[in-house]
């Protein structure tokens, strides 16, 4: 079987994990932050409702391997959705930045990083804030972003950013340091498939109609926890 959870869904998880975190709690800009981490994949919907065929595989083009076009239409989408709040929208930009980093030096993704370094500062500068404080904040939505990411995708290899390893470990995720001062318990809605080739979007489609419900449940951890400033 396949298990299918819609990024917009997986977003939503991370901002319920991030709620939980003890240093983001006393943020002056928390509010935005969490907004920025629960609609970071916003601009997925439209995929996610139509999702597609890999033709190669005859798998599903997930968000790692569906075209590129396809992600460089993503992200100003959901910049732009967030954009009456900037900071947010600031955030999401930056977040877009980073996850593709691996792709900076390919020509084919020049205009994407342009036009999304051009959004970010459009939407700092409305916001009324400076490229240091985006930078500081936004850690928050690439760790909420990790460890809903690992718990729905069942990876298992250690994921890093700054400080941070995530690591999945079955039904329990697993981030160090720790800045979670208890367990908190992660849940989502998810459906399943038979796991077969797709001959068309349209087979891959009718496929997904019939899918059965579930939910996934889990924990997530943080050993050795001690509160920060």
């Amino acid at each position: 079987m396949l298990t299918l959870i819609t990024q917009p869904d997986h977003a939503h998880l991370a901002r319920r994990i991030m709620e939980r975190c003890v240093p983001l709690a006393s943020r002056p800009r928390r509010a935005a932050i969490l907004h920025a981490i629960g609609e970071h994949d916003n601009g997925w919907f439209e995929e996610d409702a139509a999702p597609s065929a890999d033709a190669a595989t005859g798998g599903i083009a997930d968000f790692v391997s569906i075209a590129r076009e396809v992600r460089h239409r993503v992200w100003p989408r959901a910049v732009a959705r967030l954009s009456p709040d900037p900071w947010a929208a600031a955030l999401v930009a930056q977040h877009a930045i980073t996850v593709y980093d691996r792709f900076r030096t390919d020509a084919a993704w020049t205009p994407f990083f342009a036009q999304m370094k051009s959004a970010r500062g459009a939407m700092v500068h409305a916001a009324g804030l400076g490229l240091t404080d985006l930078l500081d904040d936004y850690p928050f939505v690439r760790l909420g972003d990790l460890a809903s990411l690992v718990f729905c995708t069942g990876w298992t290899a250690d994921q890093r950013f700054g400080e941070w390893t995530v690591r999945g470990d079955g039904p329990r995720v697993i981030v160090t340091p720790g800045v979670f001062g208890e367990p908190v318990p992660i849940e989502i809605a998810a459906r399943q498939i038979r796991s077969r080739r797709f001959q068309s979007d349209a087979d891959l489609r009718a496929e997904v109609v019939g899918a059965s419900a579930v939910t996934l449940r889990g924990t997530l951890s943080t050993p050795g926890y001690c509160p920060r400033p």
